[in-house]
């Protein structure tokens, strides 16, 4: 059996391990959805603390995503595309989730002005993809310091209000505390990261943006225009 065939046969077996990695944390996503929208109901107390638990894990997982991708030189398309839209749909939906009163921790409700800020960063940050790939055909998946730095604060941020009641019980609004300072500072990197990202899409777009449109003589209308008056 030749490669072509393994392939089509066990497709699995052709994704590299940080592939592997990146659509396993898809996949958990559902699970701590499910966890966090019932950990308010009654006998389900112990659902926030395994949302808790698969947050974590998605984390650590995302860390060692990229420590093997560069270890073993496996940088992929499909993990360029896969890595951040794992990242960004737990985000989303981790966000969303703890500022509705139905499913929020019991006295830490994520401020909505955070939703905003994290939400719609990663909105404008996939739009900004999708018009650089229609204006240039290529595919532009290079994060900026500031876009880790953002995701790095969603990812202590989500942990901090799902533990929010346990710091309190160890000290008097601990939780609410950490809490607050966390949404600021993730407010402000999401700031930061949406201008680095749009200052990084612009430029690519400046110097690889395809023209609009070429006559059959390969000069651009206005061109052909210019040379007829």
């Amino acid at each position: 059996m030749n490669r072509a065939s393994l392939n089509t046969a066990k497709p699995w077996a052709s994704l590299s391990w940080p592939n592997r990695i990146s659509i396993l944390r898809l996949l958990l996503v559902a699970p701590f959805v499910v966890l966090v929208m019932n950990q308010n109901k009654p006998g389900y107390s112990w659902a926030r603390y395994a949302a808790l638990g698969v947050f974590i894990l998605m984390g650590v997982s995302d860390f060692f995503d990229g420590l093997l991708a560069r270890r073993l030189n496996s940088t992929t398309r499909l993990g360029a595309i896969l890595d951040p839209l794992a990242d960004k749909t737990l985000v989303i939906f981790a966000v969303l989730l703890l500022s509705m009163p139905a499913f929020e921790v019991p006295g830490h409700r994520l401020d909505n002005w955070v939703v905003v800020f994290a939400v719609g960063k990663d909105l404008w940050v996939i739009v900004g993809f999708l018009v650089i790939y229609l204006v240039t055909d290529r595919l532009l998946a290079r994060p900026t310091l500031a876009g880790k730095a953002s995701t790095c604060a969603m990812f202590v941020t989500v942990p901090l209000v799902l533990i929010a009641p346990e710091l309190d019980s160890l000290l008097a609004n601990l939780g609410r505390y950490s809490v607050l300072a966390a949404e600021a500072i993730v407010t402000l990197l999401c700031i930061l990261a949406a201008i680095s990202y749009t200052r990084l899409g612009l430029a690519f777009v400046a110097d690889r943006q395809k023209p609009l449109e070429d006559d059959r003589t390969g000069r651009k209308p206005n061109e052909q225009h210019r040379g007829n008056t």
